[in-house]
This record gives structure tokens, sequence and C-alpha cells, in this order.
């Protein structure tokens, strides 16, 4: 059976500087999320969302643009907005589990809410022509919330529902409920795609072996830790390239330049830059140690003497 893997979009990571070097470094991901559009004010997006989605910024192989709403007019004002760039498909995130957004009614805090589901859904379908797919948790409270949500889906022509195996009060604590989510394959009509915790190739074939009907797959956090991850998967193979670290360096480069074009001032950088390594340093011998290096960097200057020594010492 042939195998499709996505990139779940992830905020502050994978916009469109990180998924193009991505694409030209490691490569293997078939479809990339962008990470959800967000409002600057009532119907304004933010002027990094539309830029975030200009066919010109991308050169990955496809981008699915995506909206975290619980808000009818809103959805439709970005249907329009996300049409006139081309885009044919806007996927909808019930999945986000942070409280800022949850307390909002929005992310998986709109799971418990199917009768709101059910108006924005009707309204899109009714109102527009665009294809809408879904990320979903299973729940916000208990993972039975998605089930009652089911019924309402099925009765509109959703292209897929990624479903990330939590519930949102869990954040990415404790570990993905796999009981829980063949529950939702053997109660939804729909289109599944599994997303959760694929952290390595050996994860990745046992969770293949476990949902052998599902052939579209999501990483998120993993492909940060390990850029590798994708194509190995495609590969089949658990051997790294030789030249694993050059390449490694070589994106790492690219995205640092850019990211430092992009953001004013030092601070910026580093925190973005802090952010990443967070994920990078779990690639190394000694993560702790090697995020510590990454930390204690105070400029630009000794930033980039941590990140060689680091590189060096392998």
């Amino acid at each position: 059976m042939s195998l499709t893997l996505l990139s779940s979009p992830l905020q502050g990571f994978t916009d469109f500087r990180f998924r193009n070097a991505f694409n030209t470094y490691f490569g293997g991901i078939d479809t990339f999320y962008s990470p959800y559009i967000r409002f600057n004010g009532k119907m304004v997006i933010k002027s990094s969302f539309q830029k975030d989605i200009l066919p010109e910024n991308n050169t990955v192989p496809k981008v699915i643009p995506q909206i975290m709403t619980n808000d009818a007019e809103e959805f439709l004002f970005v249907v329009k907005f996300i049409q006139q760039f081309g885009y044919k498909e806007l996927n909808w995130n019930l999945g986000c589990p942070y409280p800022m957004v949850t307390k909002r009614g929005m992310g998986s805090g709109l799971i418990c809410d199917p009768q709101k589901i059910n108006h924005i859904l009707d309204r899109v379908h009714t109102e527009t022509d665009i294809v809408v797919s879904m990320k979903m948790r299973m729940g916000y409270e208990n993972s039975e919330e998605i089930l009652h949500v089911f019924p309402i889906l099925e009765k509109y022509p959703i292209k897929n529902i990624a479903i990330h195996a939590r519930i949102g009060k869990q954040l990415y604590k404790g570990g993905v409920d796999l009981e829980s989510f063949q529950r939702c394959l053997d109660t939804s009509n729909q289109k599944l795609y599994y997303n959760g915790d694929i952290t390595s190739v050996a994860v990745f074939r046992e969770m293949q072996e476990r949902f052998p009907k599902i052939d579209h797959w999501m990483i998120g956090r993993g492909l940060i830790a390990d850029p590798f991850l994708p194509s190995m998967i495609k590969n089949n193979t658990t051997t790294y390239p030789k030249n694993r670290f050059e390449i490694f360096s070589e994106f790492h480069d690219t995205i640092y330049q850019q990211y430092d074009e992009a953001l004013s001032g030092p601070t910026p950088i580093k925190m973005k830059m802090l952010g990443f390594w967070e994920y990078f340093a779990t690639a190394f011998p000694n993560p702790q140690k090697t995020y510590k290096k990454i930390k204690k960097a105070g400029n630009a200057r000794t930033y980039q003497q941590a990140v060689k020594e680091i590189l060096n010492s392998i």
C-alpha cells in the first residue's frame, strides 16, 4: 500500500521558510499544512500569515492553508482570501490544545459543541465551493467527544480528518490513546489520517502494523526533532545518510539566515532558534547539554560558535 506523509502545522515553527528549507534538504513530505491563519483585529489577516501562504513564497510540492475559528463569518472570509491565490482546500483546526485557545471555544475546545460545528460547516458548504478537511483531537475533556461529532461530519463531503490521538487537556503529555483512535476508525465513515508521536521509523512501523487501513500519516514535532524521519520512512530504512550532520548544518544555516533577515533585533532570532533547538537537541548525544549550550549563547556570535562546537563534537 502506498503511503502519504503530511507535515502537521506547528504555530511558530512550520512557516514557509522552514517548509521550503525542509523540502530542499530532507524531503519525504508530500503535503505541508500551514500554521493556522491568524487575525489582527476583526477580519484583518496578519501580514505574516498572508505572506506564509503566498504561492510565490512556497517551493514545496503542496501546501494547504489552515484556519482556526468558531465563527462562520470568519471562515467564509478566509475562504475568499485563500481562493484568490488558487487554493481549493482549507483545513479546519479542531485540534489545538492550548488553554488560551480552548477557553475561547476554539481548537479542541470546540469538539464538545457539535451544533456549532454543524452550523459552520452548513454555511461553508452552502455558500462556497471550498474543499474542507479537518485536523482534530479526540475531544478536550474526554475521547468520547469526537464520537458525537462524527454524525454531523457525515452530512458533509469532508475530504479527510487528521486525528491526533490525544485529548486537548493532555496538551502533549502522556502517551497517545491508540484504543480510542481505533474506536474512531470503527465509528467514522470518513477518510481518517493518523497523527501523534511518530518519532522514529520503528514507531512508524508499529503504527502501520496496528492500523493497516491508514495510508496517510501526519508528523508534527517528530519531524522537527528528526528531519530525516519522513525520507527514512519513505525509503523504509533506519540508516541515516553518512553526511547526516553536514546536511543538518546546511539546513540550519539556511533557516537561521532567513529568520535573521525577517526578524528585527537579536532577541527575536534567539527565541526563534531556541524554540527549534528544543527539538534539534534530541538528535545529539547529550540533548540537555546541547540545549544548555545554545541557551547560554547571549548574542549572534556566541550562538554561531555554540552551533559549531555542537556539530564539531559529533
